[in-house]
């Protein structure tokens, strides 16, 4: 795999950008199903903090920073409560143990979301990337996705990680011509379900001891935290903690990150609602294969509309009553920069007509 062959330069490269917990790890279960499409799950996520050095690299100090473990997957794991978009702990048979020298963090989605033999793939990948010379941690990353394309047989790259929004502005500095999609979804539903993912109440109890820091400083915080034995995990994953302050986690997040997509220039970005996804996915499906530069292949359409499911909106209209309007005072002012940006516009979807 050499990374270099026709056509690598000009592969067009799609950053899926979000809050987390908006359905975006259906839509990457969706790219990658498409003939045409490399889907990278979780790259940006699961190789934070740092995944952006400024620095050039090596191609060793780039290998390490994919194949080192990361403190906070590994102390999920071992603990028995690995986050669901980690799909290495559930492969049988995988060499790499959280408890005996870490999972590559390469290897805790992105390589298993691609094939079912990640430390085959990772095996193969080791040699060529430690090989590369001094540059750029974006040439490097380049060089990996062109390489991860000839294999798989794709011709243009989707990442989508989820709590990237605040990631713009680095993904804009590191790759100028990336196009981007802002997958958003419901506020309270959104926010509800962040209330029951470990890794967001995680975060919540970062943010709330470090007086809301941005979502990078966040990601190293939560990694110095796991790290240290005497945090008390479960104690913090058990605690009772009210949805609106994930309410508000949320609007802070889109707010932030709406200011971030307004400095992309217009052709690059378009916003997608997962409302709107689910209610007429061969629509949206088709817009978003032409926005990141592929043809809508109709059997694609078929097999990305059944993965998706239409029962999940909706989820906050449970809630008890008082309960449920706290969380949606909470989401007010996401919701309204939501829709000042025309995210909720044409439907919700915010994708050309």
């Amino acid at each position: 795999m050499s990374g270099t062959g026709p056509g690598t330069a000009s592969r067009p490269l799609t950053f899926v950008v979000g809050t987390g917990r908006c359905g975006s790890t259906a839509l990457s279960r969706v790219l990658r199903l498409h003939p045409d499409v490399l889907s990278l799950s979780e790259l940006f996520a699961c190789v934070e903090p740092g995944a952006l050095p400024r620095e050039p690299l090596t191609g060793k100090e780039f290998w390490a920073l994919l194949s080192s473990s990361r403190p906070f997957a590994d102390r999920m794991i071992r603990e028995g409560t690995p986050l669901p978009e980690h799909l290495y702990p559930r492969l049988p048979g995988g060499r790499f143990s959280a408890g005996d020298g870490g999972v590559p963090a390469v290897c805790l989605t992105t390589l298993p979301h691609l094939t079912d033999d990640p430390d085959t793939l990772h095996d193969d990948l080791r040699p060529v990337l430690e090989g590369r010379g001094r540059a750029p941690a974006a040439a490097h990353y380049r060089a990996l996705f062109g390489m991860l394309a000839e294999r798989f047989g794709r011709r243009a790259v989707v990442e989508r990680s989820g709590f990237s929004l605040g990631t713009v502005p680095r993904l804009r500095a590191a790759f100028p011509e990336a196009r981007f999609v802002h997958l958003h979804r419901d506020g309270p539903d959104c926010a509800l379900s962040m209330s029951r993912h470990a890794g967001f109440r995680l975060l919540l109890a970062v943010a709330h001891a470090a007086d809301g820091p941005a979502e990078q400083d966040l990601a190293a915080d939560l990694a110095d935290l796991m790290a240290d034995d005497a945090f008390d995990l479960r104690g913090v994953l058990e605690r009772p903690l009210p949805v609106e302050r994930f309410g508000e986690l949320w609007s802070g997040m889109i707010t932030e990150g709406l200011a971030h997509l307004d400095e992309v220039p217009a052709p690059l970005r378009t916003s997608l609602s997962y409302e709107d996804l689910l209610a007429d996915p061969v629509r949206r499906l088709t817009e978003l294969a032409g926005h990141i530069g592929v043809e809508p292949d109709p059997g694609w359409l078929a097999a990305g509309s059944g993965l998706l499911d239409g029962a999940r909106r909706g989820a906050a209209e449970a809630l008890p009553g008082d309960e449920l309007d706290r969380l949606r005072r909470s989401c007010t002012p996401g919701m309204r920069a939501l829709s000042t940006a025309g995210a909720l516009d044409r439907g919700g979807s915010g994708l050309p007509a």
